[in-house]
């Protein structure tokens, strides 16, 4: 075996700072290793990394539009020659755009956040299949994408184009998973609450926090601990599920 295949390969889109990168750091302490794809803060997901190499993990940070085909396939591909196939890939890249009503929402804001959470997962999700599923010559693998708990509340006053893209990402996790269940991919979603990560605007996070039925948001940590159930072999008769981390939200 060679040292590239010694371990699993985890991708993950978005994954240079808020739970994308406590998913990092969680993988890469189980032996994963990691690719961090980011989209624009080079610096943050570039220090993540050479935390993760100087720990002893294997890592790279990989810059691309997680919601452009042609980056896409390029981020697979650039982590494959570095690390090896990918066997395991997280969807973490996520934008809200600015809190409104539909109503006062512009239509290049509801245009970049489908796109982001909504049409990025998709493609993302195809080309991970394409790679993993025995149907393509894969070994098979593991998926998760990180929907919200917007998808089911609604998130009305504060972004419902979010929770909108949110709710396909659940169809997405469903479907997708029953169409490869016998290709040795396993597909599912989780659905964070408020959780403290810069995905919010300045000043939300206070405004909301006393109406959370724990009375606290999450820590990126709490979401990670379920993402790494998910992908891992304890969870192997687990897929097409999409499990709530939100507090009772």
């Amino acid at each position: 075996m060679t040292k590239h295949h010694s371990r699993p390969v985890l991708l993950i889109a978005g994954g240079g700072r808020g739970i994308g990168a406590a998913t990092a750091r969680l993988a890469a302490a189980h032996g994963y290793a990691v690719a961090v794809n980011y989209r624009s803060n080079a610096k943050a997901a570039q220090a993540l990394v050479d935390e993760l190499n100087s720990a002893g993990a294997r890592a790279i940070a990989i810059g691309a539009n997680a919601a452009d085909e042609a980056d896409i396939e390029r981020m697979f591909e650039e982590t494959a020659r570095a690390l090896g196939p990918v066997t395991h890939f997280v969807h973490s890249a996520g934008i809200t755009g600015r809190n409104s009503r539909l109503d006062d929402a512009s239509a290049d804001t509801i245009r970049e956040v489908l796109d982001v959470n909504l049409y990025g997962a998709i493609l993302c999700a195809r080309a991970a299949v394409r790679r993993m599923s025995t149907r393509h010559g894969g070994q098979g693998g593991a998926i998760v994408l990180l929907s919200s708990i917007a998808a089911v509340v609604g998130a009305a006053n504060e972004y419902v184009f979010y929770a909108a893209a949110k709710g396909g990402v659940d169809s997405l996790v469903v479907g997708l998973a029953r169409e490869v269940a016998k290709e040795g991919v396993r597909v599912n979603g989780i659905r964070p609450g408020t959780t403290r990560t810069d995905i919010h605007e300045p000043g939300r996070l206070e405004r909301v926090t006393p109406g959370l039925p724990m009375g606290r948001p999450a820590e990126p940590e709490e979401i990670a601990d379920a993402v790494l159930y998910l992908l891992s072999d304890a969870a192997s008769y687990v897929t097409g599920s999409i499990l709530n981390v939100a507090g009772a939200r």
